[in-house]
């Protein structure tokens, strides 16, 4: 079954899955987190960051542990699977591949752009409490001004601050994403099972009641850990590109 999946999208799942393996082996076997380090997305403006993590972080996933690794291959890797052969086949290698690869940077795009905006937000109410946020960037040993209180915030902002810098960003869902609208733009009445929905629902509809939840869970912070705005960035990329080559389908072979 598996050699009846078109080339490109194959070779992307195999990637994935070989680079997961590789990926969990250097982390729990060689206890080295580096390579998870190296290639997935920082923050541009974090010291962590490289400038191969805009196309790596793509073929990585959660660590293996607890299983949330697993479901997070799995699931990308069967959405994949579902929706990235129709496109393949429609759209030919090339059309597909640039539409996946630029819907993966468009997601780290909108993501670190919302990044941006947080940071100089808490730049700028830390600097309100006298903060030396230069100088704690610098490495310099800072301290907290002002009454308890104030000193509470400061520690809360600079939490929210670190975890920026230093959590990264990883996943194949934001190309996955740009997959899933390209999709629902090429093929709007086509119809798709939904886990707990009885009958299958048309993927016109089902696209942006997910884009419209990712911006809510993105912008308020109640993402759970998962970079939503990364899945919008990447279906407003696809969506895009689809609208684009939709007039000229019949070229593409």
């Amino acid at each position: 079954m598996f050699n009846n999946i078109p080339p490109i999208t194959r070779n992307i799942i195999i990637l994935n899955i070989v680079v997961y393996v590789i990926s969990n082996f250097f982390l729990y076997i060689l206890q080295n987190p580096e390579l998870y380090n190296s290639l997935s997305a920082f923050y541009p403006f974090s010291p962590n960051f490289k400038s191969w993590q805009i196309i790596t972080h793509m073929f990585m996933h959660a660590p293996f542990a607890g299983g949330v690794g697993i479901m997070h291959i799995l699931f990308n890797m069967f959405t994949l699977y579902s929706f990235g052969p129709i496109l393949e086949q429609s759209l030919g290698d090339k059309k597909y591949l640039i539409l996946y690869f630029l819907s993966g940077l468009g997601a780290f795009f909108l993501f670190n752009v919302w990044n941006f905006v947080e940071i100089e937000n808490i730049k700028s109410s830390l600097e309100s409490f006298g903060f030396d946020i230069n100088g704690y960037l610098a490495g310099e040993s800072v301290q907290f001004k002002g009454n308890a209180t104030a000193i509470i915030t400061q520690r809360d902002l600079l939490e929210d601050f670190n975890n920026i810098i230093s959590v990264p960003m990883l996943g194949a869902s934001g190309a996955i994403f740009g997959v899933i609208a390209a999709f629902a733009t090429l093929y709007p009445e086509a119809r798709i099972g939904i886990m707990f929905i009885p009958i299958p629902v048309k993927v016109k509809y089902v696209l942006p009641v997910v884009v419209i939840g990712s911006i809510y869970l993105g912008i308020s912070g109640n993402g759970g850990g998962i970079a939503h705005l990364a899945h919008v960035g990447g279906a407003i990329v696809g969506y895009i590109l689809a609208k684009i080559w939709k007039k000229h389908l019949y070229l593409f072979k």
